[in-house]
């Protein structure tokens, strides 16, 4: 171990005497800083101006009531297309979105929900469809029950109206919320995005609606899809439906009903947009990494290096654990200072709580993707002196790495979709996942499974570089 010290030791001397290290290691950092300055200042967002947003667009089959009453329903089954996906039953004081409202729901992932006016749902017991449901209305006040057989009822929530008329609509709803992104290609670069709407069909039975003594409510049964229909992109749109068949009532759509979170849509990740330079950061890197072992090999110094450390594994495992430190060091060092010019100009530009955390360098989070950064950085370095020993040439050994570094960014804005995605899954690039700081919808692979792919081409090259070291006169 002393000796594997020394011989540590010795390239971290070399490494020192490179002319290009300082330059190198200077471009690594100050193209981090200055990218995180560029994206920090240039970046805005109005994610909080306008409050805490709500959804209202849903596929409605109702009747008017008209003053107390209530209505009740079996919710027979329910399609989970999401855990959001809900269906229930809505009492509103007109049909048109954003209208007073009062719903009782059960939903696909957190069972029973009581809503009114767009604030934060109350929870009922945890289950799903068949579910009893009901809705009762004295004045302005609306309140929702539930029931797992139709006899023994349970007080979910209750609400008061804001000057409810006598004629109200009341009848049962369902909405599905989107649970990914659909993107289409429409040229090398230029991509279109838009919610992935999918509609979900919930069937009702047992409905009755009936007056304060009551007496039944005759009136007719109409229908309102009050998304309008939904359109996903500019090509396509999804409508939702509605049938009956003598005491079965089906219903189909999609949509949403309900707060929202407060910024909702904001999914920039404003921890790993610090990081963006992190690419041009590995290009320094790399530079600095093949010299570090082509150098000797075209002034014939590693014959002098090999003559006195015969054994050629440890002197490329010496050269990784001095280059991949000082990588890891460069590249933590570079995160911390793009975190901290970054941040404050985020939150000036608008990013900043409640839309989006106010992060610090003692978030776990943030302390993942720093030592992330330094990680990839590392890797990237490795894989570099890998080539570098492969080659032997400066020139070919820089143009591949970087080639294999930058070559997925490029030839995937000219493929389809989903060979992009595949290729951000399984090519080097993949790494960079280990900057995430919240999952967004288009993300193709998370930090860990991430890193492990850009650590297994490492693996590979650098065990490639071992065998072509041993076998081949240096």
């Amino acid at each position: 171990m002393t000796g594997f010290l020394r011989l540590m030791r010795a390239e971290w001397t070399k490494l020192r005497s490179v002319r290009s290290t300082v330059v190198c290691l200077v471009f690594a950092v100050g193209l981090v800083a200055l990218t995180a300055a560029i994206g920090g200042s240039g970046s805005t967002t109005d994610a909080n101006s306008s409050g805490p947003p709500h959804a209202d667009s849903v596929q409605f089959a109702f009747q008017s009531l008209d003053g107390d009453g209530s209505i009740t329903a079996r919710l027979v089954s329910q399609q989970e297309t999401g855990p959001d996906a809900k269906a229930g039953l809505l009492l509103r004081t007109a049909v048109e979105q954003n209208s007073p409202y009062a719903a009782i729901m059960v939903t696909a992932g957190y069972g029973v929900r009581w809503q009114g006016n767009f604030a934060p749902d109350v929870a009922g017991t945890v289950g799903k469809a068949p579910r009893w449901l009901r809705l009762t209305r004295s004045g302005g006040t609306v309140t929702g029950f539930e029931s797992p057989d139709g006899k023994a009822w349970a007080q979910v929530g209750s609400v008061t109206l804001p000057d409810a008329p006598r004629a109200v609509a009341v009848g049962m709803f369902v909405a599905s919320p989107p649970t990914g992104l659909k993107n289409v290609r429409r040229g090398p670069g230029a991509t279109e995005s838009g919610p992935d709407w999918t509609v979900s069909t919930a069937v009702f039975d047992s409905v009755a609606v009936v007056t304060a003594t009551g007496a039944p409510v005759d009136g007719a049964w109409q229908n309102i899809d009050t998304s309008g229909p939904l359109p996903e992109l500019p090509d396509t749109e999804i409508t939702g439906s509605f049938t009956r068949d003598g005491d079965r009532f089906t219903l189909t759509g999609a949509g949403n009903l309900g707060l929202l979170p407060y910024g909702y849509g904001a999914d920039s990740d404003v921890v790993r947009d610090s990081f963006s330079g992190i690419y041009l950061s590995a290009i320094a890197i790399a530079v600095l990494s093949v010299l570090f072992i082509t150098s000797e090999f075209s002034r014939g110094v590693i014959r002098i290096t090999f003559a006195i450390n015969p054994r050629r594994g440890r002197v490329l495992a010496a050269k990784a654990a001095v280059l991949g430190l000082v990588a890891f060091v460069t590249g933590v060092f570079s995160a911390v200072v793009a975190f901290l010019i970054s941040q404050p100009l985020l939150r000036d530009n608008g990013f900043r709580p409640p839309a989006y955390p106010d992060y610090s360098l003692t978030d776990w989070v943030v302390v993942r993707a720093v030592l992330g950064t330094g990680l990839i950085l590392a890797l990237f370095a490795l894989f570099a002196l890998a080539m570098g020993t492969l080659l032997r040439r400066g020139a070919g050994a820089i143009t591949l790495a970087i080639g294999v570094l930058v070559f997925p960014f490029i030839i995937g804005a000219f493929l389809s979709l989903e060979a992009e995605s595949w290729l951000r899954r399984l090519t080097p690039m993949a790494g960079l996942a280990v900057q995430q700081t919240m999952r967004r919808l288009d993300d193709v692979i998370t930090p860990g499974p991430g890193l492990a792919v850009l650590a297994s081409y490492v693996v590979v090259a650098l065990g490639l570089a071992y065998w072509q070291l041993r076998r081949r006169d240096p």
